[in-house]
């Protein structure tokens, strides 16, 4: 029997992907019970039974990998029992080369051949057109979320299951960890009225939810025409699990979330981004290292102050290589989790809000109240701006926190 280099590569990764999960330690996932596997290494252990006969196109991003790995749109291109005709690039890119606000464009992938397609910023018809001009006829998507509601990624899942049901395409949901857990959703829910790339629908700041059960609240609660939807859900994973827990590699979903830390403390202190005070661009500790120009010591003693659950604040100085404050010198704090369980993230960036206002002069919101759309409405600043405490500020959104988790327990599809 003969054996193309393709068979050979598809062989290598399906069962490679086997083989790293049978040999995984059980120490990996932390309470013994086995690594984790994702949709795609279910999905790759059943042959692509799912995608039989169907010319694929697939959105992802460099998080989309096998666990000993390798990108699985290097693994499927070589696997003959998978049409790969087309790749869909987010925001950053397929690849991963761009910056925040940034993108690949069109091109020719030089790795496997396949055509890649821009989705950042489109939406509608536009997208659909993308999709048709493709000639898929089914959309897979695999991108590793972080939990947060301003990060993109789930809205271009959003934009991409609508523009999907406009052309008439299948969409596929290949479901990974969420890493800061999927124990609950916290903070404040979207007001459709402040609806951006950064928030399309009314859900929680931090949804406690994996990609797969956003695209089910998706179809079944917002979008306006259902898209022909299924998912490939993962095994092993617990939702009281933090990511260190998967027994998977870490790839950065973007540029400034380097750690699975990162991604913990990001649904609370990237609402930094709505002030004039760095939120870590530029340094090795991302949404983990806050300030400006002129704060001090004083910041960090009224953060602590504060007594907030599992956290505590280091006063701390740093120079930004690119963004905020680049090649300066600038005062403020550096988030330490030392009790990962009780640290509410949501809390935390309302109380290091409170606290910058209060300790620093110089505070402000960025003018074009870029605030109001991290937090989903204007209630977050006003309150602040009024001299609210946390506690008030987080009082303020129970009842539509309440509600959301109500719709979202609808959806789970993990304990």
């Amino acid at each position: 029997m003969s054996l193309s280099r393709r068979s050979l590569l598809a062989a290598g990764g399906a069962l490679g992907a086997v083989a790293a999960t049978s040999a995984a330690p059980a120490s990996a996932a932390g309470e013994g019970h086995g690594r984790v596997r994702t949709g795609f290494e279910r999905l790759a252990a059943d042959g692509y039974a799912l995608l039989a006969g169907e010319r694929v196109g697939i959105v992802t991003n460099p998080t989309g990998i096998t666990p000993d790995a390798r990108h699985i749109v290097d693994v499927m291109h070589a696997d003959e029992r998978v049409d790969l005709v087309a790749v869909f690039g987010p925001e950053h890119g397929f690849r991963g080369t761009a910056q925040a606000g940034g993108s690949e464009g069109r091109y020719d992938d030089p790795a496997t051949g396949l055509p890649v397609y821009d989705t950042y910023l489109k939406s509608g018809q536009p997208l659909a057109d993308v999709f048709t001009a493709s000639g898929v006829d089914t959309v897979v998507f695999d991108i590793q979320d972080v939990g947060a509601r301003f990060y993109t990624y789930i809205w271009t899942l959003y934009d991409c299951m609508a523009a999907a049901a406009v052309a008439g395409k299948r969409f596929v949901v290949l479901d990974r960890p969420n890493p800061a857990t999927g124990r609950a959703a916290l903070g404040p829910v979207l007001d459709r009225a402040f609806a951006t790339f950064v928030g399309r629908e009314p859900i929680a700041q931090a949804h406690g939810m994996t990609v797969a059960e956003l695209a089910a609240l998706f179809n079944a609660e917002f979008l306006a025409s259902p898209v022909a939807l299924e998912t490939v859900r993962m095994t092993g994973w617990r939702r009281s699990e933090f990511f260190d827990a998967t027994g998977l590699p870490w790839v950065p979903p973007s540029p400034n979330m380097p750690t699975p830390e990162t991604a913990l403390a990001y649904s609370g202190t990237c609402l930094f981004e709505g002030t004039n005070l760095s939120e870590g661009r530029g340094t090795t500790r991302p949404f983990e290292l806050l300030g400006a120009e002129g704060v001090d010591r004083r910041w960090a003693e009224a953060a602590n102050a504060l007594g907030l659950p599992g956290v505590r604040f280091r006063e701390a100085y740093f120079a930004p290589t690119f963004s905020k404050f680049q090649g300066k010198t600038v005062g403020g704090v550096q988030l330490h989790v030392h009790d990962r369980e009780s640290f509410d993230p949501v809390r935390t960036g309302i109380g290091l809000l409170v606290t910058a206002r209060g300790s620093w002069s110089g505070f402000a919101w960025r003018a074009d109240h870029w605030i109001d759309k991290l937090t989903g409405s204007t209630r977050v600043r006003t309150l602040i701006d009024a001299g609210a405490g946390v506690d008030e500020v987080v009082g303020a959104w129970e009842t539509d926190l309440e509600a959301f988790r109500a719709v979202r327990e609808e959806h789970l599809l993990y304990r």
